[in-house]
């Protein structure tokens, strides 16, 4: 039986015996191999609760630094209520549903997830969109389910340098259309006001000086497949008008012509704005922007997924030297500290200059930084950046108790330290700073936490 049919599973020790075996038969009925083994970190998890959601959050929170592994929690009671679903889902939960005695919508959104997590490991996928942190998982799978799931437009947002047309490019790669045509691509920072008709709408022989033979514009090459409007935001409100009309009638008309052509395209946007202020200030379109935005995907700053710096730049530098030499720790702590404003295009710069210098079978080491390790100050304090303050800004701001955060920062050093180590608990235990033993203790800790429903029952 293939991975993606095996599911693992929890129970909150309120449920009683009879619930849970009647939902692990009907799980088991639809075709999934099902364990209680809380060792298989790796499998999809499915937690059941009744009544007090108290311990499924407990227990949701509890998974979150094991692995970025999808969680669905099944409520055997009464249908879960806002703040407490809002709740789940800071704690770790992808999904939250209501078992009624009918497996269906569960083994629905089991198998789309698998759908989903199945084309992610895929090459097309896996050697362009690189990472492991629980906050670009989750922005990839959205990225490949709207690819692969939908043909609806697609907002993509995000600092410089973060992958915007990459991504782009990978939804049109990933869009299952039966018959698929070629990706557009038009840089609106570079178009010129005077010429825009014929960028985008194409012209007649004769419509303008100059205009010596009829040219298809962008809506033209882009019909039957994707239409890519890189930094959409720079647009000026004319053009976005224009390109409203196109949108909505799915027509338009060449420069100098009388004759309307269609055209059927996906279209997908990227900016480094913030287009909701834009519209609200009355520099992008309100109706536009509705169009455009029909999904939204924000990429992560890669100071938002530090966990992700090591593998790019081992994914970076083998492109460029086969092979990817081991970084010597000091060079691997640089990098991890270093602010790359730039985001990911900064780090594959960074990685370029590294492999030109870099010479001989060893490993990458601080000579070949050259400059940029001179250049760069690393302060004692420089982890407790910007995304870290957001983070416990969120927490703070949902009412998490002091404990609470505390308890999930450590479970997450913990992991990432033996993440970090490939599984050496000694070097992951030097790392943290606490003895192998401590280690080991935090670890039980944080894969068994103490269950606070108070009511009686069997746990599973």
């Amino acid at each position: 039986m293939s991975v993606a049919t095996r599911l693992r599973t929890l129970f909150a020790s309120c449920v009683d015996a009879c619930s849970r075996d009647e939902l692990l038969a009907a799980l088991r009925g639809a075709g999934f191999e099902v364990t209680l083994d809380d060792d298989e970190a790796r499998l999809p998890c499915l937690i059941a609760f009744r009544s007090d959601v108290t311990e499924a959050i407990a227990l949701a929170t509890a998974q979150a630094p094991m692995a970025p592994e999808r969680v669905l929690v099944v409520s055997l009671g009464e249908r879960v209520e806002r703040t407490a679903a809002a709740q789940l889902i800071a704690a770790g939960a992808c999904d939250i549903q209501t078992w009624t005695g009918d497996v269906a919508g569960i083994a629905a959104r089991l198998v789309r997830w698998a759908a989903v997590d199945a084309v992610i490991a895929s090459d097309s996928v896996a050697r362009v969109l690189v990472g492991t942190s629980p906050a670009w998982i989750q922005v990839v799978r959205e990225i490949v389910e709207i690819a692969r799931f939908t043909d609806a437009p697609v907002l993509i947002t995000g600092e410089t340098g973060t992958g915007k047309e990459l991504v782009s490019r990978l939804i049109h790669t990933l869009d299952a259309r039966a018959v698929k045509r070629d990706l557009v691509v038009v840089d609106c920072t570079t178009i010129v006001p005077e010429l825009s008709g014929s960028e985008f709408f194409g012209h007649e022989k004769g419509s303008f000086t100059g205009a010596l033979a009829a040219r298809n514009g962008a809506f033209a090459l882009a019909d039957g497949g994707t239409l890519f409007l890189d930094e959409v935001g720079e647009l000026p409100l004319m053009l976005q008008a224009e390109l409203l009309r196109v949108v909505q009638e799915h027509s338009y008309k060449r420069v100098g012509g009388s004759v309307w052509q269609s055209t059927s395209f996906r279209l997908v946007c990227a900016t480094n704005r913030d287009l909701e202020t834009e519209r609200r200030e009355g520099r992008f379109r309100s109706d536009l922007y509705y169009r455009i935005a029909g999904w939204r995907v924000h990429l992560p700053a890669l100071s938002e997924r530090r966990e992700d710096i090591l593998p790019l730049a081992r994914h970076f530098l083998g492109e460029q030297l086969g092979e990817p030499p081991e970084l010597d720790d000091a060079v691997a702590d640089h990098l991890v500290r270093r602010e790359l404003r730039g985001n990911v295009r900064e780090l594959r710069q960074l990685c370029a200059r590294i492999a030109h210098r870099h010479v001989g079978p060893g490993p990458i080491t601080l000579g070949d930084l050259g400059g940029d390790f001179a250049r760069e100050v690393d302060t004692d304090d420089a982890w407790c950046d910007l995304a870290f303050r957001r983070s416990i800004g969120k927490a703070v701001a949902m009412g998490v108790n002091l404990k609470d955060i505390g308890r999930a920062a450590e479970a997450l050093a913990v992991q990432l330290a033996v993440s970090r180590e490939n599984g050496n608990l000694q070097s992951a235990a030097r790392r943290l700073g606490v003895t192998d033993r401590a280690l080991q203790l935090r670890r039980a800790s944080t894969r068994d936490p103490q269950p606070v429903c108070k009511k009686s029952g069997t746990h599973g």
